[in-house]
């Protein structure tokens, strides 16, 4: 990541380069993910959900959120300036059950959400927001974790990070189309000026969410101000995808891509001729257990080679479906 300050050169030096405290000192008890992604939607409106940790058991649901841990969400704001704010939710995600979460938001794009719970140690939802554009924006997060054990902590070091990333994706993508069309309801509902009358904010749930908009609307932070909205994407594939958004920039998932069109296209080969050989050794005369070999060599090099071809999809595109909307399995009774 490249900090740029985009005021007046003279004043550079007096402005701090966005930091996130808690791991500022890049203490090596920290483990941590990183992953980055072009999404399809305006910068405020990823700081505006990311901000907002009562949607997470809801929109998440099946992925990385439970509609069972859903309850009010009493969030208070400590203090809040042109530099950004600073709030807290003692009761903390899944009623209670994981301690106090502290929010940060730092001018003009970085948040960060900090807990500690004694079931996990500590972690952080790290995210840069980073305009590019009206209507997009690069994400770059960040997931530091400290372990109260040391199990956790083998466990993500040695998990390939295209495969992380793989996960990461899918996760952004449970927001990804309705968060879309929001930011265009917004609009024609005349912009973030008229959020209270666009949208119902009617609890502390949203506490967060107003701050982020009264800090926009007081210090004109729109990126693109007098730029309208590009028109929707109705394709949702399109929404979905991931190669040109992430997996062609990113020096692990790049790699990976290849290497596992290459195992794929051998293990094909090696079904193809194991197949072959089975099918010469049949009317050969041949020992039987040569033929069963190759048929054998054959069915498992063909559900390999399927099972690749669907682990390569995951590189172009996310699922349309999300898991909060699948048909609920029906309770045992």
């Amino acid at each position: 990541m490249l900090f740029v300050y985009p005021g007046q050169a003279d004043n550079a030096s007096r402005v701090a380069v966005p930091s996130v405290g808690p791991i500022a000192d890049q203490d090596p008890d920290w483990v941590i993910i990183d992953t980055f992604r072009d999404l399809p939607y305006d910068a405020l409106t990823l700081l505006e959900n990311v901000l907002d940790p009562s949607h997470l058991p809801y929109t998440h649901h099946e992925s990385v959120g439970n509609r069972a841990n859903a309850g009010p969400v009493e969030l208070d704001l400590l203090e809040q300036s042109k530099t950004g704010f600073t709030g807290i939710w003692l009761e903390g995600p899944r009623q209670g059950k994981l301690g106090t979460q502290n929010t940060s938001f730092v001018a003009p794009g970085l948040m960060w959400h900090d807990l500690t719970s004694k079931q996990f140690g500590r972690t952080l939802t790290v995210v840069y927001a980073t305009p590019i554009g009206k209507g997009r924006c690069r994400l770059f997060a960040r997931f530091p974790f400290k372990f109260s054990s040391k199990l956790p902590a083998f466990f993500i070091k040695n998990t390939p990070r295209w495969f992380s990333h793989i996960g990461q994706n899918a996760i952004l993508e449970d927001d990804q189309i309705f968060l879309h069309w929001q930011e265009r309801y917004l609009e024609a509902a005349g912009g973030s000026q008229n959020l209270d009358k666009a949208f119902y904010l009617a609890t502390k749930a949203d506490t967060f969410v107003s701050a982020l908009r009264r800090w926009v609307n007081e210090f004109g932070a729109d990126p693109f101000p007098g730029q309208a909205l590009p028109p929707g994407i109705e394709d949702k594939r399109v929404l979905m995808e991931r190669y040109q958004s992430h997996v062609q920039h990113c020096g692990s998932c790049a790699p990976a891509l290849k290497n596992l069109q290459r195992l794929r296209l051998g293990v094909g080969a090696i079904a193809l001729l194991s197949w072959a050989i089975a099918t010469l050794a049949m009317p050969l005369g041949l020992a039987s257990s040569i033929a069963i070999l190759g048929v054998t060599l054959a069915l498992l090099g063909s559900v390999a080679w399927y099972g690749l071809g669907q682990l390569e999809q995951r590189f172009y595109h996310g699922r349309l479906t999300p898991p909060r909307n699948r048909p609920e399995k029906p309770a045992k009774g």
